[in-house]
């Protein structure tokens, strides 16, 4: 039997201040093209901007199977709730963010250019890495594994208990099984309609009443099948049982691609290079483009 892998949830803990942001793509781009965009343009732009200390984007299926999330009587789906994806970012702290937030004019400018949609949640306490099993920090390319985003509505006065509730099954679940591969819960503030965040000019940033306040599950399986197993246990199904009590809507979305440009304060591939460009010279194992050497090619620098 093989032995289980580990536990690398702790590697998270230098992301003190964060935000989660959903997107949606301009319908008038052909998706290709924006996906493309989004990668190589705005990405390395992002990367750049002062006081970063963490980025990674997950791109969302258009098409998946039919079974990624329960959805019991008395929980409704989002009304008209499509997205493209989602942006992490971070920060070591509220210095870093700040620092972040002077330079990012450059940054929201960009916007216009790719997206129809974005809104930001502020997690100014974190988000909560409760398993992480996956061996590459940085992933930059198709999801290897069988990733959800699994957006909840909580009922007034249930959200600690939802989060409560999510905690104590992943946990418990992952003590029991490996077909889990990555819990991380995501509690942000409520989103502010009152205005633009983040403040991209010519871009949506507003939601409707029942997407203002989220609990956010990303969770990865094995596989789908393992997916379906897991949602198949005893602890998965009584809590499914009980969702209708705590969350008034749900969504869930698939991953297909997962990008990483900036981890622990430090340029990936992807944020030095693109996103593409990072995906090609790993696949063609060209061990001499990730060198010091060429990399300090690449890097910003004064002109002196």
């Amino acid at each position: 039997m093989t032995a289980p892998a580990a536990d690398r949830a702790d590697r998270d803990r230098t992301i003190a201040v964060n935000s989660y942001t959903t997107v949606l793509g301009r319908r008038s781009l052909a998706e290709d093209d924006f996906r493309a965009y989004w990668r190589d343009v705005h990405g390395p732009l992002c990367s750049r901007i002062p006081g970063l200390g963490w980025y990674v984007q997950h791109h969302f299926s258009r098409h998946h199977d039919s079974h990624l999330w329960p959805t019991p009587d008395g929980v409704e789906p989002f009304a008209d709730y499509d997205l493209d994806g989602m942006v992490e970012i971070g920060w070591a702290g509220e210095q870093e963010q700040q620092t972040f937030q002077d330079a990012s004019s450059l940054l929201f400018s960009d916007e216009q250019n790719v997206f129809e949609e974005t809104a930001a949640y502020p997690l100014p306490q974190g988000s909560t890495t409760l398993l992480d099993r996956s061996l590459d920090p940085t992933p930059n390319g198709p999801d290897r594994d069988d990733r959800l985003h699994v957006h909840l509505a909580p009922r007034a006065g249930r959200e600690d208990e939802l989060v409560e509730r999510l905690t104590s099954l992943f946990t418990a679940l992952a003590d029991d099984t490996d077909d889990l591969v990555k819990v991380r819960l995501h509690r942000p503030e409520p989103h502010d309609n009152s205005s633009p965040n983040p403040p991209a000019p010519r871009v949506r940033h507003t939601v409707p009443d029942e997407r203002v306040r989220l609990v956010v599950l990303e969770v990865a399986f094995s596989d789908p099948l393992a997916r379906r197993r897991v949602q198949d246990s005893p602890a998965f199904r009584a809590f499914a049982e009980d969702q209708a009590r705590l969350a008034t809507h749900v969504a869930a979305f698939h991953v297909q691609g997962v990008h990483t440009f900036v981890r622990d304060g430090r340029l990936t591939t992807a944020g030095l290079r693109g996103s593409r460009v990072a995906e090609l010279i790993s696949g063609l194992a060209a061990q001499n483009q990730v060198g010091d050497d060429v990399s300090r090619l690449f890097q910003p620098h004064d002109g002196s």
